[in-house]
């Protein structure tokens, strides 16, 4: 993929991938970013289920943040951000030891900045404050720095959250030494999610398994692979036209053909560049089932094309886990790296504009050799 090329609406494709030098980096901190309900503007139809919640007290907080990033955070930094830009939640892990505190701080307080966020909402999973009260004062430094009001900041250790704010009133002393007793399992943000359609998994690692090799699809289309031909473009986008609006999964032969035809980075454009807002989901559950039937030397392709849709339809935290996928395949697959600077960003989906297939520098690419 050429990352100058312009999208419909004539601005360049590289405009979206700021912080995209980045994305190294960002892999390392594992971080989620996923749009807030409220924002990007909701597409014609809707991508990721839209759930409003409004938080009063810190047990709500402590209630939105797994739903906001899709599963229960451990060992990690949960940023909530509030206007006047784009808002956007982001989840980091927590640093291994002190070297890495300014590499977590930075990659939480320069998105912000980008976005002109002026509010946060600070929660740190942790084993208890001790064990994050360097991390703490760091992080409120830094946001203080640049004119950013921390509006709370806790460490919560799964049963108990502590305040850990500078200078926290008085009447709070008692919660900065023992905690306050919290449990978000029946809190009613969580039965409101399950009604918008929203699933809220255990962990981090239970998100990713969603993604995990499907043996007996693997198996089928290892059976006929060999025989498997190479696709042109317009077999592709047809292919997963089809499939997306009919919410149905190919069949063994003609995933191995998509899976081989996706390796070309040019044909895999056929794949993504389509892909808008209104039709992520049925991308994201497309991709899904063809990255978990894909043999070992078949991976990087659909998971980064899957990247590519989570983002879009708003799961920064799915789009990461594919990220991860993609590039523990093939470190140097280009879309891969690019939806990971996006994340990295906090790039709004918003500004995604699809080009629709073919693109007009579709050629001009083929023919260059392109990489996507």
């Amino acid at each position: 993929m050429d990352t100058a090329r312009k999208s419909s609406t004539g601005q360049p494709f590289r405009a979206l991938l700021t912080g995209a030098r980045r994305a190294r980096q960002a892999r390392r901190c594992s971080r989620e970013a996923c749009r807030h309900d409220q924002t990007p503007p909701p597409p014609p139809r809707p991508s990721r289920p839209v759930c409003q919640l409004t938080a009063r007290c810190p047990e709500d907080l402590l209630a939105f943040v797994p739903v906001a990033l899709g599963f229960v955070p451990q060992q990690s930094v949960a940023l909530l951000t509030f206007g006047p830009g784009p808002a956007f939640h982001a989840r980091v892990d927590l640093p291994s030891g002190p070297g890495e505190i300014e590499l977590v701080t930075e990659a939480l307080v320069d998105p912000c900045v980008r976005h002109d966020v002026d509010r946060v909402v600070i929660v740190l999973y942790a084993d208890g404050p001790a064990a994050v009260r360097e991390l703490a004062d760091a992080l409120a430094a830094g946001f203080v720095r640049e004119g950013i009001v921390v509006l709370e900041m806790m460490c919560a250790d799964g049963s108990r959250w502590f305040p850990m704010l500078p200078g926290q009133p008085p009447g709070q002393s008692l919660g900065q030494l023992v905690g306050v007793p919290y449990d978000v399992t029946a809190h009613p943000f969580a039965a409101e999610a399950v009604v918008a359609g929203l699933v809220t998994h255990a962990s981090r690692d239970d998100l990713a398994a969603t993604l995990a090799p499907d043996p007996a699809a693997v198996a089928a289309v290892a059976s006929v692979v060999d025989a498997a031909e190479p696709a042109p473009a317009a077999w592709v986008r047809a292919l997963t036209r089809r499939h997306t609006r009919d919410g149905t999964v190919p069949g063994a032969p003609e995933l191995a053909r998509l899976l081989v035809s996706v390796c070309d980075p040019v044909v895999r454009e056929a794949a993504w560049c389509p892909i808008g807002r209104g039709d992520s989901r049925g991308h994201v559950a497309l991709w899904t089932a063809v990255l978990r039937a894909a043999p070992d030397d078949l991976v990087s392709g659909p998971a980064a094309v899957l990247a590519f849709a989570a983002w879009l339809s708003g799961h920064g935290a799915l789009a990461w886990c594919a990220v991860d996928r993609a590039l523990d395949a093939d470190p140097g697959c280009g879309l891969a790296e690019t939806v990971a600077g996006l994340l990295a960003a906090a790039v709004s989906p918003a500004q995604w504009q699809s080009p629709g297939w073919p693109p007009p520098e579709h050629d001009e690419a083929h023919a260059s050799g392109g990489a996507a």
